[in-house]
């Protein structure tokens, strides 16, 4: 049917259908200038990581249970000590239509140590107001990405470390911690303790070279 077909009493109906429909295509849900962020996940280079879960609060109060669970990556160096200067986004996903984070829970494997860790990770309201700025490109000039990647670093005695990132742009160190043990053992105790399978090139070299702990240390802690 064409437009000239429709009686003429409808028409300010459809005018006003059509400008709706255009509105809600422009305008992402989530009320942010972009329609999904970043979470990502990352460990020390040899420092192997399962990830059980983690789960977000966004700035609306919705809950997301168990966004992310398994492997995560692992920094591009070789050297397990400290984080590098080439930080990626990490192993993850986009969250869509959904408001930025308030808080995340996360509870990993550290599979070389072993131990499990838990912790709350609360976003600063700075940061968010990070997340939607601009920050230039390290590619071009006259380019500027919204730093709309979270990443998130695991590293062993439970430190953890979060950065901010544009597609292009460099990332920004915004938060450093320390996690708890979770006295429950991995899956909360779930699996007779049994923590998930460390690969065996990282086995064999831990027979060799120790865990650099206070590599990753957050500063006066």
């Amino acid at each position: 049917m064409k437009i000239t077909d429709v009686p003429k009493r409808l028409l300010p109906w459809l005018a006003l259908l059509l400008s709706g429909c255009a509105l809600t295509q422009g305008t992402p849900r989530n009320g942010l200038p972009y329609d999904s962020w970043y979470l990502g996940f990352q460990a020390p280079a040899r420092m192997e990581v399962w990830l059980e879960t983690a789960d977000i609060e966004d700035t609306q109060g919705k809950i997301l249970v168990g966004m992310i669970q398994g492997t995560v990556a692992l920094a591009y160096h070789d050297n397990p000590e400290g984080w590098g200067d080439r930080i990626p986004s990490g192993k993850g996903r986009d969250i869509y239509n959904e408001g930025l984070p308030k808080r995340i829970y996360v509870r990993w494997q550290s599979l070389v140590e072993p131990q499990t860790y838990q912790a709350i990770i609360e976003i600063p309201e700075a940061v968010r107001r990070q997340m939607l700025s601009k920050a230039p490109s390290v590619l071009a000039s006259n380019r500027y990405d919204y730093q709309r990647y979270l990443s998130i670093g695991l590293a062993p005695s439970g430190w953890i470390k979060v950065w901010i990132m544009g597609t292009t742009s460099a990332p920004v160190e915004v938060l450093c911690m320390r996690a708890q043990v979770e006295t429950k053992g991995p899956y909360q105790g779930r699996y007779n303790g049994q923590y998930a399978r460390l690969n065996p090139e990282i086995q064999d070299y831990l027979k060799t070279h120790t865990i650099p702990y206070d590599s990753w240390k957050c500063p006066g802690m």
